[in-house]
């Protein structure tokens, strides 16, 4: 069951500088955002389903915060007593169609690119949050909150400039260093101290 219900989901792109000098991009100087539909959302243990159209689909995870109350043109106090709570969240990407549109919609649009879970969990801090991501049991990614280059308020700020936040929103924060391709018969596993583990198996839609 997927624990939320957003009425929009927000990505933030090159969040860690790690990240994004592995793909060859320096960080921007104000957080870069984009759309996933809500279509894309999938719950834990939900099978991740990899696109005919694409030979590069990587898994990245990410701190995914969810809105507690109405926000728009909020400062970095007000926008921290804005989050509800927190999850594990897997921005599921195709890296060729991304390089190749010049722009991100359909490569991170896909149904089944947005696993979230496995609950939604209020009362942390989150300069303490750490984010661990596992393929096939093996540890592909590790990274603190602390490590983003724009911190939680401030990307919770920020947006609120651009659009409303509604109750419910969530905002995927950026992913560490370490993403890499998914094949068929993968498990990605994403796992949030205090929260728990997101757990979702791959399949290929060639069937293979």
């Amino acid at each position: 069951m997927i624990p939320l219900n957003p009425g929009k989901i927000v990505g933030v792109g090159r969040n860690y500088l790690a990240h994004a000098r592995e793909l060859g991009n320096d960080v921007p100087p104000e957080p870069l955002i984009f759309l996933k539909p809500t279509t894309a959302l999938l719950e834990p243990g939900g099978t991740i389903v990899l696109p005919r159209v694409s030979k590069q689909v990587e898994f990245e995870a990410e701190i995914g915060v969810v809105i507690g109350r109405r926000l728009r043109r909020a400062g970095l106090e007000e926008a921290e007593r804005a989050i509800g709570g927190f999850t594990c969240v897997n921005d599921v990407t195709c890296r060729d169609l991304q390089r190749s549109d010049g722009q991100w919609t359909r490569a991170k649009g896909f149904d089944t690119f947005c696993p979230v879970g496995p609950r939604v969990a209020s009362g942390l801090d989150w300069r303490g949050l750490e984010l661990r991501c596992r393929v096939n049991g093996q540890e592909r990614q590790r990274a603190r909150a602390a490590d983003m280059h724009f911190s939680i308020p401030l990307l919770v700020s920020f947006i609120s400039g651009i659009m409303t936040l509604e109750p419910g929103d969530l905002i995927a924060t950026g992913t560490p260093a370490g993403t890499a391709a998914l094949a068929d018969g993968d498990v990605v596993e994403v796992e949030i101290p205090g929260i728990g583990v997101l757990s979702n198996p791959v399949r290929s839609e060639n069937g293979r």
